[in-house]
């Protein structure tokens, strides 16, 4: 009989320290690269009466650890609902047995863990003095972004965009009250972006809202919106940037499998070639260069992979442990 810890979104909310979680994942992603990692790709089933999909992701990262697995679901309907867009479980295993060791939501650890690879994109590849941020969206991923990239680069304005004004204005309100800098909402996401020294583009998206003539030179643009039928980021954007990716394998693949239209499509219309882009852990090991001038613009394109939510749940698990939280649960 196995036993079992379990934890709650309020206790992993709790547990998850999002400077460890930064830091923590840069090793992480250096073992994915380098190919220590195992992270098949992910698989799905897709609901098509809302356009939604439920995906399982399975990883082993040595650097932590971690032997974790995650099925997660992404509904995108459910934006302006009292649902998230993304739910998830969460099950770690002792990497040693294979027995069962936690069950914890994963809710919360999508939302954060994706926000924390961004401001690690943006430790590696943006300017070092970016001081304005746009943050394009209001839901939990705009919240995360702008939580976790203050705390990388010397960020002291924050302009918030999103489909209306009035969602803008009141995660601008909530944001003010939680960190040190000047945030205001804007009416259009080309405003946010004029002369932004980060974007984090957070929609999903039925046409591209991060467009090549919005963007400053020398901007770092992260993008984390995900829709079956359009994409956040424009050609002349791709074509022109820096591009850096969790893996080629991962951002390339059929967008039924959740890869990135924002790549795929260029690549097949011979805008970019596969070679062009990099990896987050190869800037992170230096195999490959980040920024090579002060006006280059770089992209990161995020599609979300395992190792990741295998990082900041071990993290949550360590913690937990420190301090005696959750339940056991005999198996």
């Amino acid at each position: 009989m196995s036993r079992v810890l379990m934890l709650a979104a309020d206790e992993v909310a709790d547990l998850l320290d999002l400077d460890a979680l930064i830091d923590a994942l840069a090793p992480a992603m250096a073992d994915l690269s380098a190919g220590r990692a195992s992270v098949p790709n992910r698989i799905g089933s897709v609901v098509p009466e809302v356009d939604g999909r439920l995906m399982a992701m399975p990883g082993y990262v040595p650097s932590q650890g971690a032997l974790v697995t995650k099925l997660v679901t992404v509904f995108p309907h459910n934006a302006g609902t009292s649902l998230p867009t993304h739910q998830a479980a969460m099950v770690i295993f002792d990497p040693a047995t294979g027995e069962p060791v936690a069950l914890l939501d994963g809710t919360v650890i999508t939302a954060v863990r994706t926000g924390a690879c961004s401001a690690l994109s943006a430790r590696l590849l943006a300017r070092e003095d970016a001081s304005v941020l746009a943050i394009l969206g209001t839901g939990v991923q705009a919240r995360s972004h702008a939580r976790a990239v203050v705390r990388v680069r010397p960020v002291r304005h924050i302009r918030v965009a999103g489909r209306s004004l009035p969602g803008a204005e009141a995660l601008a309100t909530d944001l003010q009250k939680e960190l040190d800098v000047e945030v205001r909402a804007v009416g259009s996401y080309q405003e946010a972006m004029n002369g932004a020294h980060i974007v984090c583009s957070t929609t999903h998206p039925a046409e591209p809202v991060v467009r090549r003539p919005w963007v400053a030179p020398g901007t770092h643009v992260t993008s984390v919106g995900w829709s079956a039928s359009g994409r956040e980021v424009d050609d002349g954007t791709v074509a022109e940037a820096l591009i850096c990716v969790e893996t080629r394998r991962a951002a390339l693949a059929p967008v039924t499998a959740a890869g990135s239209s924002d790549l795929t499509e260029p690549l097949r219309d011979g805008l970019i070639a596969e070679d062009d882009i990099v990896e987050l852990g190869e800037v992170v090991t230096g195999t490959r260069p980040g920024r090579t001038s002060q006006d280059q613009i770089t992209l990161y394109k995020s599609v979300g992979v395992a190792v990741q939510d295998a990082t900041a749940a071990m993290l949550v698990l360590a913690a937990a442990r420190a301090v005696g939280a959750g339940r056991d649960l005999a198996l």
